[in-house]
């Protein structure tokens, strides 16, 4: 059903769907994400359209029993951490030894990064270790984190993740990073971040989806359930509202 395509972007891109140009038409909802300004823009055009959601820096937790590569998880986070300095990237691990042990490869793969300057501020500034008793405790500090990637690197993912409510995106498994999301793996990458997937998800065809409530009443109901509005209306002062609804009652009882 798509007849029209822009090749356009940035925040002026978000201003011209909005308002509509010359040669652009105006739309009634944006969504997507994009860099702050992008992000800054859709905040201000919200109202004149719909919006899917403010999308803030990308964010990874990550949680893991022991059993895992620490090489594998730590460039997993820094995955994260490279994409933006205000992105966040967490760890949540049942073990101060296999804590320590992803800490050090991580220290060692950040060097090599092209982007290591951004990863560098990124995880020194957001990133995190937290070291907890059980996975069961993991999940309930995930939840609060309520991230948008969350990765469940333990032996069994399925049964873990029954525990979790909030999170964009979930990864079970150990070989399934969250990498494999950001380019080929088939789920949809535009997802809530800042604690927002506590009340909202990914992007999906719901979002293009409305609903028209619809109502249709008779005489006879009228009778029976007019009264009650007359009431309430009359109790807060609206008289016109209890009129429409008086003069109905009248008309239905002749």
């Amino acid at each position: 059903g798509v007849d029209s395509i822009y090749k356009i972007g940035g925040a002026q891109a978000v201003a011209a769907l909005a308002y509509g140009t010359e040669t652009v038409s105006s739309v009634d909802k944006i969504v997507g994400p994009g860099n702050a300004y992008v992000a800054e823009a859709k905040r201000q055009v919200f109202g004149c359209v719909g919006i899917d959601m403010i999308a803030g820096p990308s964010e990874v937790v990550v949680i893991a029993d022991p059993c895992n590569n620490p090489a594998w998880l730590s460039a997993d986070l820094l995955s994260q951490a490279e994409h933006d300095v205000n992105a966040q990237s967490i760890l949540i691990t049942t073990s101060q030894d296999f804590a320590e042990r992803v800490l050090e490869s991580l220290n060692s793969q950040m060097k090599y990064l092209l982007r290591k300057d951004i990863a560098k501020q990124s995880w020194t500034t957001n990133g995190a270790v937290i070291v907890v008793e059980d996975l069961t405790q993991a999940c309930i500090i995930s939840d609060r984190i309520a991230p948008e990637h969350l990765q469940l690197c333990v032996k069994e993912p399925e049964k873990i993740f029954k525990n979790i409510s909030n999170a964009g995106s979930v990864f079970l498994g150990s070989w399934t990073p969250e990498a494999l999301g950001d380019y080929i793996i088939g789920t949809n990458h535009v997802l809530p971040t800042e604690k927002s997937a506590r009340f909202a998800s990914g992007l999906s065809v719901l979002d293009f989806m409305k609903r028209i409530f619809i109502s249709k009443v008779g005489p006879s109901s009228m009778q029976e359930i007019g009264e009650a509005a007359s009431i309430l209306a009359d109790e807060e002062g609206l008289t016109a509202h209890k009129l429409s609804v008086d003069l109905r009652i009248a008309e239905s009882k002749r």
